[in-house]
């Protein structure tokens, strides 16, 4: 019997359609489950719908629980529809009656929105952890490669000098502002849910504000209407984000495959970073990084594929929104794969420092003897048909001095002002604060 069953049992058939994935996708929310019952039952003790023996019972075999998640021993078994279920009827056979009463003021709606708040939070900060470190590596690179001239383009044709500091830093100071909306989506992450039950509040004298603060949330969703509403909401705009991230990875990865290819050479990585072909011995594939642009690629379509999901769902909770999770939860690992794989390949990468000595690349200088001409008095649109004219007569002499000095330009990156930024958005998060609660709940 399910906990919500009365005496008649549901179809095999309906059942297996109804759970889907459902247990194979909440072993990721159980370590959530149970804080927000240590929460809940706090909360019911405080409000006298728990008695001290009963909540001492209960919150120390949650915190049994806990650690048997923690050591990869916890299964939800075949019998019990989800991970919600599953720890109350493990509650229930090991203490006794004292099991059963975690359930009082909630419902498994709000259980469901409180674990995907806390899991979503954990999932933000790993995602930031490794962003952090592939910002630090690109950082470096940006350094260690300023004074080392690349062309630049557009349209795909030789531009301008660029330089191996300018590229690197682009995605560094990209990587800044993508986390501008991974903090968003924490803020509405970090909302309190529980105690809207199934949407509509509870006629128990529940104290919101009290599990607000135990489970280090900023603040609560206070319209119980609308902590139903947030559900699919906060998925979409947390993909929103971890899209932000990954167009900036697979922007980079095309980057990389074009400028690994013989026709630029200007990167190369270890042969044992890539990967060959069974009839061509020469071939060293950049594998790693069509593999990242390919799943960032599926990362941006993330976004859309929730939003038609939840398109036109009236107000309320509706089964629909049990799915979210197969589309949302595997997307996670693979964006913290991807940046995880794109800074080790980078503490291998092998710059060439002589690029633009080849004289395929004089044109990218134009602009710079243009400017000469402009220093020496000429007017800028006569300086600019003088130089015109000696490319189209095959006269055009490179001026390959390069003194570019304003901010963010090659002489002059701004690296520090862009770790500055990263290090302000980090602060905004504030995950100590979540840490320290969630620490503190577990003693």
């Amino acid at each position: 019997m399910k906990i919500w069953q009365k005496n008649i049992d549901v179809d095999s058939f309906v059942e297996t359609f109804t759970v889907g994935q459902d247990r194979e996708m909440d072993l990721q929310l159980a370590g959530a489950d149970v804080l927000g019952s240590l929460a809940h039952t706090r909360m019911l003790n405080s409000i006298g719908l728990m008695t001290d023996a009963d909540l001492g019972a209960v919150q120390q075999e949650l915190k049994n629980i806990y650690q048997e998640i923690l050591s990869d021993s916890f299964q939800i078994e075949d019998s019990v529809e989800d991970v919600h279920s599953q720890v109350e009827m493990m509650l229930t056979e090991r203490i006794g009656e004292a099991g059963k009463k975690i359930h009082s003021g909630r419902s498994r709606n709000d259980q469901v929105l409180v674990d995907l708040k806390l899991y979503f939070r954990s999932e933000i900060e790993s995602i930031f952890k490794n962003t952090e470190l592939l910002f630090e590596q690109l950082i470096s690179l940006s350094n260690t490669y300023k004074s080392v001239l690349m062309p630049g383009y557009t349209h795909l044709q030789i531009a301008m000098p660029s330089s191996f500091g300018l590229w690197f830093g682009a995605y560094a100071e990209s990587l800044v502002d993508d986390l501008h909306l991974l903090k968003a989506a924490w803020a509405v992450c970090n909302k309190n849910p529980l105690g809207s039950a199934a949407g509509y509040g509870s006629s128990f004298p529940l104290n919101r504000t009290m599990t607000t603060q135990l489970l280090g949330f900023d603040d609560l969703n206070y319209n119980v209407v609308y902590a139903q509403m947030g559900r699919g909401k906060t998925e979409r705009i947390l993909a929103q984000a971890m899209s932000s991230i990954a167009a900036t990875l697979a922007k980079f990865a095309m980057d990389v495959t074009l400028f690994i290819n013989q026709n630029f050479g200007f990167i190369s990585f270890p042969a044992h970073l890539t990967t060959g072909s069974s009839i061509m011995p020469h071939k060293k594939n950049p594998d790693v990084f069509e593999l990242i642009r390919s799943r960032c690629n599926k990362i941006q379509a993330l976004p859309n594929e929730i939003a038609l999901m939840t398109t036109n769902l009236p107000v309320g909770y509706h089964r629909d929104l049990q799915l979210l999770k197969e589309n949302l939860f595997p997307a996670f690992q693979s964006l913290n794969d991807c940046l995880a794989i794109a800074k080790y390949m980078l503490e291998h990468i092998t710059i060439k420092e002589d690029i633009l000595n080849d004289p395929k690349y004089d044109y990218l200088f134009s602009v710079e003897v243009v400017n000469n001409e402009v220093l020496q008095g000429i007017p800028f649109r006569e300086a600019y048909r003088n130089i015109g004219l000696a490319i189209e007569e095959g006269t055009f002499q490179p001026a390959k001095e390069v003194n570019h000095t304003h901010e963010g330009s090659i002489g002059n990156l701004c690296n520090d002002q862009i770790e500055r930024m990263f290090a302000e958005v980090k602060q905004e998060f504030g995950f100590e604060k979540v840490e320290q609660a969630l620490a503190e709940l577990l003693k």
